[in-house]
């Protein structure tokens, strides 16, 4: 590799370090302050640059938004997809869907509150952000398979919204209660908390089991 190719190389390397660095200050600010109470300037102060540079890497907020989201959400939605495709049975595959969930809000645990946020203020912004980066494809997969068992006779016909809201209440819940139900049953212990997740885990399936039983 000549002169030339090591700069532009290294100069690649610090733009994407930069940009990286952006994403995940952007991240942390929007979970914890909502969308609308994050500015420029705040994440400009955490990443430890100033707006102009900010505004090379991203020009609105919007566009990091959308950045920021695909971090998070386009990490998991393809591997959830890849589950439903597989061979396992169907406890199996929601078996490790919820795991995916319980590890994505183990290491994030304000984005149920942060998402739940989100839709009351602008639920418009959230689903324009979703359809902007194509991760709708996975939802309808998903919704696709759910309705093919259900002609097939496998599952019950049960609306979608019901298997969704019970999914996602169930999934959430215990991290958006997690303050209070550690101090009133927990001792504010982690690992007792921990493994109340895996039996929680079972609880959710045995509900969607049943919900969609024939």
């Amino acid at each position: 590799m000549n002169s030339t190719s090591t700069i532009a190389h290294q100069k690649t390397e610090q733009t994407e370090n930069i940009e990286s660095r952006i994403i995940e200050a952007a991240k942390q600010e929007f979970i914890k302050k909502g969308f609308e109470q994050t500015s420029m300037s705040d994440i400009a102060a955490v990443v430890g640059i100033n707006r102009p540079t900010l505004h090379y890497y991203f020009r609105t907020k919007d566009k990091m938004f959308q950045a920021v989201f695909a971090s998070i959400v386009a990490k998991f939605l393809p591997h959830i997809d890849t589950i439903f495709s597989t061979q396992q049975s169907f406890s199996e595959k929601l078996e490790d869907v919820i795991d995916v969930y319980v590890s994505i809000f183990s290491t994030n645990p304000l984005l149920p509150k942060f998402i739940i946020g989100e839709i009351q203020r602008d639920a418009n912004h959230l689903i324009e952000t979703f359809y902007s980066l194509n991760l709708d494809q996975y939802l309808k997969h998903i919704g696709e398979f759910l309705e093919k068992e259900m002609e097939s006779g496998n599952f019950k016909k049960v609306p979608l919204p019901f298997i969704f809201m019970t999914l996602y209440s169930q999934l959430a819940f215990p991290f958006l209660s997690k303050n209070l139900t550690m101090k009133l049953f927990f001792n504010e212990d982690k690992d007792t908390f921990n493994a109340f997740l895996q039996e929680w885990k079972q609880h959710i399936i045995s509900q969607i089991t049943y919900l969609l039983k024939p």
